[in-house]
């Protein structure tokens, strides 16, 4: 692909609040579409707001999109040819296109106020809430110099064509929006400070993309741009409109959409409990896109290879956190032991900080990390998440000291009715020569099974919260060798002695 054909694409988010998932949707598909026909990513901030954007905002998007290796080729950190990347940065040149406009005619300083305006509608028998008028277009000079005298600030709107705007959709189809029902726009204050509706499609312009894939909710806005980008390639910026793609719009409870203020839109509620990179954009590209009907795992490379514009829903698409979860619990079962070990360690560490059994420095112990090893893959195929994979291994690192039981675990499972069990439990571990998960199995098995006669929920329930605390842990003969002899049997005769004392 030459360069001057070369598929440009942009995600421009303004760093306001914390990244959302329906946010990272839009970036996912921009970078797939770029990735898929070899072309570049832009990453743009747009920051000109400074009662709203902030700095750890900022830092949460850059945050958010290292995480999920949703890699930029020009953009913040990594500049290129386009920059600066921040909208707070290039006011000038923002400044000189809207001076390019107004002497070319494209735009027009608007003097009419919010109320003048739905008074000349209720004049004519108009719908008061029509918006604009286009009242202000051919002021005269001494007009315009006669409000000025009155002390007031004029606006600067962009004077839309008198046709209809016809455009393709790469989602939708072809779109008309009819001549007339889109009244001119402001473009900046009196004062030349820009706005939105500028700084946008002017950036797109004078960064040369050729996409814009975005959400659906700004459909409505699409002439306008259009209309822009026709105005900028007559006084000689950009080479005119763009291709759209409006994405669908994602969904929550009672298919509304996905409010950034929804705590399930919270990109980071994700990685806090252990969604992984590969598992969380697997489910994001499944809003509204899928690799084939019959196939909802799949990585990112064969993303990338699949990815076509033309096959994104139109539909809606509903957050479900239940399947969220069933695909992120399938990209975790298929990491390679070292790497689910390696993903692992950080939940593990903050889960013991959580349960008052600090880590030095913040990172286990080469002991402990070997531990970690052997016991991970024991969970590997039982977690959803990374959090339940800590969770369930922590047993094996807190000190005796810090061991606590589930307070309905314990209740349930280590009443007086264990007591007869753990008696039996430790007078077959006691016997024991070797401390292997095959002896631990014989032995449990002889002395509460064959020797009780108890069935083996009820056999090994109690021996299981004795020993981790839980009711959910890795299989119980392997952990018990794990956490060692003296461990184990320590914490079977602190259950006898809480069994017997509610006897």
């Amino acid at each position: 692909m030459s360069a001057s054909s070369q598929v440009r694409v942009r995600f421009c988010p303004s760093p306001t609040g914390t990244p959302h998932v329906g946010l990272i949707r839009t970036a996912l598909f921009n970078w797939a579409h770029a990735r898929h026909h070899g072309g570049a990513f832009v990453f743009r901030i747009e920051d000109t707001d400074a009662t709203r954007d902030t700095d750890e905002s900022y830092n949460a998007l850059l945050d958010a999109l290292r995480w999920l290796g949703l890699d930029w080729d020009e953009g913040p950190e990594v500049g290129g040819p386009h920059g600066p990347y921040r909208q707070s940065e290039r006011r000038d040149l923002y400044a000189d296109a809207l001076r390019r406009l107004a002497e070319a005619g494209e735009v027009y300083e608007s003097y009419s106020t919010a109320e003048e305006i739905e008074a000349r509608h209720r004049a004519a028998g108009r719908d008061p809430k029509l918006g604009y008028d286009n009242a202000d277009r051919d002021l005269t000079d001494a007009q315009r110099a006669a409000f000025r005298a009155e002390g007031r600030a004029p606006v600067y709107r962009l004077r839309m064509p008198d046709r209809d705007i016809t455009f393709t959709d790469l989602v939708r189809g072809e779109i008309t929006f009819r001549a007339g029902t889109v009244p001119d726009f402001v473009l900046a204050r009196g004062d030349g400070t820009p706005l939105y509706p500028l700084t946008n499609p002017l950036d797109d312009a004078l960064m040369g993309i050729t996409h814009v894939l975005r959400g659906e909710d700004l459909l409505s806005s699409t002439p306008r741009q259009i209309a822009l980008f026709e105005a900028f390639a007559r006084v000689g910026i950009g080479a005119g409109p763009p291709a759209y793609a409006h994405l669908p719009l994602v969904t929550g409870e009672g298919n509304r959409k996905l409010s950034k203020r929804d705590p399930q839109s919270d990109l980071f509620r994700y990685r806090d409990r252990g969604f992984v990179p590969e598992g969380l954009l697997n489910y994001l590209a499944l809003l509204g896109w899928s690799i084939a009907e019959d196939r909802d795992v799949f990585t990112m490379d064969e993303m990338v290879a699949a990815f076509d514009i033309s096959r994104v829903s139109q539909n809606a698409a509903r957050f479900d956190l239940k399947k969220a979860e069933a695909i992120n619990a399938t990209h975790l079962r298929a990491l390679p032991a070292d790497v689910f070990v390696e993903r692992v360690e950080p939940y593990l560490v903050a889960h013991l900080t959580g349960i008052g059994q600090p880590v030095a420095g913040g990172r286990l112990s080469d002991d402990e990390r070997e531990l970690l090893a052997a016991a991970a893959p024991l969970v590997q195929e039982r977690s959803v998440v990374l959090t339940d994979a800590a969770a369930m291994l922590a047993f094996l690192f807190v000190t005796e000291e810090s061991f606590t039981l589930d307070a309905d675990a314990a209740e349930r499972n280590l009443g007086p009715d264990a007591k007869p069990v753990l008696d039996a439990a430790l007078t077959g571990l006691d016997a024991l020569p070797y401390w292997h998960a095959t002896d631990i199995e014989g032995a449990l098995k002889a002395s509460l099974i064959d020797g009780l006669g108890l069935k083996p929920r009820k056999a090994f329930a109690p021996v299981r919260v004795a020993v981790s605390g839980r009711t959910v842990s890795p299989p119980l003969y392997e952990s018990m060798e794990l956490l060692g002899r003296e461990r184990s049997l320590r914490r079977l005769r602190a259950g006898v002695e809480r069994a017997g004392g509610l006897g």
